[in-house]
């Protein structure tokens, strides 16, 4: 079997290095296809490194751009890779412009889709990446669930046969990476001379939170008057639109610095005090890492963090500040997002259905 596998942003990558250790292991042939979205070597060729998953087999390299620039570039590039791999099935990870840009190609191409991550809903039609989900999930042919609730949101959309639970992927490398790091202080605390506990992490990117510049400088206001330092691990696009804006990054408690590597990222995270970010991979590995997190949207994918205390949603700088001196929540044994082991369930699943 033959499976072509499309990303091109930083948690696709994460999510990608489980699936290609599973699918070798079950001797599946393994096609990767980096869209270049995140072009980034931080956001990018490291975690490929890192990850032990070896260079893409394809790079399309199609950089930034509007939505319908960057999406129409990755469709007219992937026709020709399909084209060429004739795969059994084409897996697409997430929400990004990637992932609806290689649906909507192989869906055309009569090649069975596989959607991984389907069924999470925000309800929030404003956001880019809830009409990628959803169009990706009416277009798949399976749609591989993380959670019951996501289980349930496909079903309400009439999805239930095409429907299956694997758990989280993310969960599956991030257990494995969590329990290879070494002992002593993060890189990032060392590096800061900052000791552990004494500092926040945070992650801003979302167009939601970043292309308003009232916006912005909210959050940027509230982020550089917390009470610990701040170490903003800056993505290209909150350094460009701040760029443009007009705001400073580096004020107050606010500490700039470039993206890590994942392991890098997970020590600092275990090393921090809490997490402030709208990146719904980041809510869900604080929790995961049980790091209590503060959400700069007005609604999550990933209810259970909030309902099991780990995470709340925060908008204004009162909220954002509320949010991260909160008290520690209570411990939990909970375990939505899985076992370690979703990443088997998939390829099981697709030879299964080959």
């Amino acid at each position: 079997m033959k499976i072509v596998s499309v990303v091109g942003a930083r948690p696709q990558f994460v999510k990608l290095a489980p699936i290609h250790k599973a699918a070798l292991a079950a001797g599946v042939e393994h096609v990767i296809v980096h869209t270049g979205q995140h072009y980034d070597p931080m956001l990018s060729d490291v975690f490929f490194e890192e990850l032990g998953i070896g260079a893409p087999d394809v790079h399309l390299g199609v950089g930034s751009g509007s939505h319908g620039v960057q999406t129409g570039a990755m469709l007219s590039a992937l026709d020709a890779v399909f084209d060429e791999h004739r795969p059994d099935w084409v897996l697409v990870y997430g929400d990004t412009n990637s992932t609806v840009a290689a649906a909507l190609s192989a869906v055309k191409m009569h090649i069975p889709v596989a959607h991984l991550e389907a069924g999470l809903r925000s309800f929030n039609r404003r956001m880019p990446e809830e009409h990628n989900r959803v169009m990706t999930d009416h277009a798949a042919d399976v749609l591989l669930a993380p959670t019951q609730v996501a289980v349930d949101h496909l079903a309400n959309e009439g999805l239930a046969e095409r429907t299956v639970l694997v758990g989280d992927v993310m969960t599956d490398v991030l257990f494995e990476q969590r329990d290879a790091l070494p002992d002593g202080p993060s890189k990032l605390a060392r590096e800061l001379g900052l000791e552990p506990g004494s500092f926040y992490v945070s992650t801003i990117h979302r167009a939601e939170s970043t292309d308003d510049p009232g916006r912005l400088a909210e959050i940027v206001r509230a982020l550089s008057s917390l009470d610990k330092p701040v170490v903003l691990l800056a993505h290209p696009r909150v350094v460009a639109k701040a760029a443009a804006h007009g705001i400073d990054l580096a004020q107050g408690t606010l500490r700039v610095h470039p993206p890590l590597a994942y392991a890098d990222l997970l020590a600092a995270v275990l090393d921090s005090a809490g997490v402030v970010t709208d990146s719904g991979g980041l809510q869900k590995e604080a929790f995961l890492l049980r790091v209590p997190c503060t959400t700069v949207r007005t609604e999550t994918e990933w209810v259970e963090t909030i309902e099991l205390g780990w995470n709340v949603l925060a908008n204004t700088a009162e909220e954002i500040a509320a949010g991260v001196t909160r008290p520690r929540p209570a411990d939990t044994d909970a375990a939505p997002y899985g076992d370690g082991r979703a990443a088997e369930r998939v390829i099981t699943e697709l030879l299964g259905r080959a």
